[in-house]
């Protein structure tokens, strides 16, 4: 359960403010100092209501584990990142002999008192602590975790739901979701365009031309930082593309240094496209027959907490139905913060020649000083 949501202000969906700040000489926080923060960071309750009040999600998850009934009944389950404990909870409603809810940050105080509030205490145990330094005293059948962050992979949680896989998980065991993707589109977002025109109405409404400060505007909102968002189905421009796929029961820890892909498509139509989209899915899976269930954050579905990953180009590019959109994706850790992404994208539109930006969200170290 983990997302980093004081940090909003820190991404900025309106990601022009603070650029003063973000001049200042970059320090990196070793991995203790970073884990400290990052756990802090979930002991205040408006994080944990935007989760629960998130339904897509919640609800998605719910049916996802009762679906697995068959295989959690009279198992036992280790819930990664429990939070406040309503995953564990679905986990023993659902039928599981035991569930060991690991949470290093002081939520997990809150998630026992839940626990016991709805008379489960003899099969949810809160254990309090990384999961990485945890100990359990038996193998578990199934592992559960609501790991993803913004853009899927941003805080690195994926790599403690995979140590828990390799120290605990036994042998053909379930992991709930057992499967992400990852998928990006051209897009116009129309957020960003209606910004900077709003330096050229000044004048009509306060008698001052700040036409001026349109380009001093798109410095600062088309940067190089991960903005997080709403994109309307609208701003889309083509097909999706997924770039990558990661195989829970398979992925590796040295995999997750950096996820990459490539992607092609072509445009609807003519449009000025300004900004590449990103977003998630990621896949329960099917029992008897049934198909899987998928959690998506699509601009196509309705909205969940996460929103989408919008990455802005430097410039806007004129295109035209058909226009050829191509190029390559890398996913990788900041060298500031390990649980802070980087999205690196080269591309090329059209004729264009090929360009190449990196994108990433200011770091822990970065915000605290």
């Amino acid at each position: 359960m983990r997302r980093g949501r004081l940090l909003l202000v820190g991404l900025r969906a309106w990601s022009g403010r603070g650029r003063e700040r973000n001049m200042s000489k970059k320090r990196k926080l070793d991995s203790g100092a970073q884990d400290s923060l990052y756990f802090d960071s979930y002991a205040d309750v408006a994080i944990h209501e935007e989760m629960l009040a998130d339904t897509v999600r919640t609800d998605t998850y719910r049916r996802g584990i009762f679906r697995a009934g068959g295989r959690i009944q009279g198992k036992a389950v280790l819930d990664v990142g429990a939070g406040t404990g309503v995953l564990s909870v679905f986990c023993a409603q659902a039928g599981a002999r035991k569930v060991y809810a690991v949470e290093a940050s002081s939520i997990a105080e809150q998630a026992a008192r839940v626990v016991r509030l709805n008379g489960l205490a003899d099969r949810v145990e809160v254990v309090r602590g990384a999961v990485e330094r945890a100990e359990l005293p038996e193998k578990v059948d199934v592992i559960v975790s609501e790991w993803m962050g913004y853009a899927l992979l941003h805080e690195s949680m994926l790599n403690s739901v995979i140590s828990a896989r390799d120290r605990w998980l036994r042998p053909g065991g379930l992991i709930l979701p057992e499967r992400a993707e990852l998928f990006v589109a051209p897009i116009n977002h129309l957020v960003a365009e209606e910004r900077l025109s709003f330096w050229s109405t000044v004048k009509g409404q306060y008698g001052v031309d700040m036409s001026c400060m349109t380009d001093f505007a798109r410095s600062c909102i088309m940067n190089g930082e991960i903005s997080v968002q709403p994109v309307s189905v609208e701003d889309v421009l083509s097909h999706p593309c997924r770039f990558a796929t990661l195989d829970l029961h398979t992925v590796t820890l040295e995999q997750l240094k950096r996820v990459s892909g490539s992607f092609c498509c072509r445009c609807f139509g003519s449009s000025s496209l300004n900004a590449f989209c990103v977003w998630f899915a990621v896949t329960f899976p099917g029992e008897d027959g049934s198909q899987p269930l998928v959690l998506s954050t699509s601009p196509f579905k309705p909205e969940t907490h996460w929103k989408q990953a919008v990455l802005y180009l430097d410039e806007p590019v004129d295109v035209v139905q058909d226009t050829r959109v191509e190029g390559s994706i890398s996913m990788f850790p900041s060298e500031q913060s390990s649980r802070h992404i980087c999205i690196h994208v080269e591309y090329t539109i059209g004729e264009h020649k090929q360009k190449s930006k990196t994108f990433s969200i200011p770091d822990w170290g970065q915000e605290s000083q």
